[in-house]
């Protein structure tokens, strides 16, 4: 009788309460089960130790960059027309390139989600770890035997090498915008972390 009374308080501590207690224990509980539970299976299913990204730069956007990212979205077709250059010099058409995964990019705050390299090609895009930067970073495969990989947003003349053992997986799917439920979460700990 006790324990079925226990279980009905917890009960309606966790679903009927609106103390921010309530909501505190509830976000706990999905931390844990997110973290500890849901990553770990995604992880296994997916073939690696890192099955979901928040895309947190803007080194993939197709947009007209002006800060920290996007000032006007762009289609496709304007993208390439300022970008042309760089990717017909490496010896990649637009015809190749409309055929590729992700043509249109990822933009800031998106999630991916990461399924475990194999058989990459150029156009595939994919997600490595670097010493210079602690979160993963999500570029696209512009050549491969060596991998170098570039962000379609990046201005840069000289993409940087990848090596295999850096790879934590290719980008199959993404979802817009959850990804800002993370980058509000981290940047909320900074913030608080710097007031101490």
């Amino acid at each position: 009788m006790e324990l079925k009374q226990t279980l009905r308080k917890v009960w309606y501590f966790l679903w009927k309460d609106n103390s921010i207690w309530s909501w505190l224990v509830n976000l706990i509980i999905a931390f844990i089960i997110v973290k500890f539970v849901i990553y770990p299976v995604l992880g296994l299913i997916f073939g690696t130790g890192l099955p979901i990204v928040a895309v947190v730069s803007c080194s993939m956007e197709h947009s007209e960059i002006k800060g920290d990212c996007a000032l006007t979205h762009q289609g496709f077709d304007v993208w390439w027309d300022k970008n042309k250059e760089w990717y017909l010099d490496k010896g990649i058409t637009k015809e190749q390139f409309s055929d590729f995964i992700f043509k249109n990019g990822f933009n800031k705050g998106d999630i991916i989600f990461i399924f475990r390299a194999k058989n990459l090609k150029v156009g595939d895009v994919i997600v490595y770890q670097t010493s210079m930067v602690y979160y993963p970073i999500i570029h696209r495969v512009v050549h491969v035997d060596p991998y170098i990989t570039k962000g379609d947003n990046n201005q840069v003349n000289d993409p940087k090498e990848v090596s295999e053992s850096q790879i934590i997986g290719k980008a199959v799917f993404k979802i817009p915008l959850l990804g800002w439920i993370k980058i509000w979460f981290v940047n909320i700990i900074q913030f608080i972390g710097g007031l101490f």
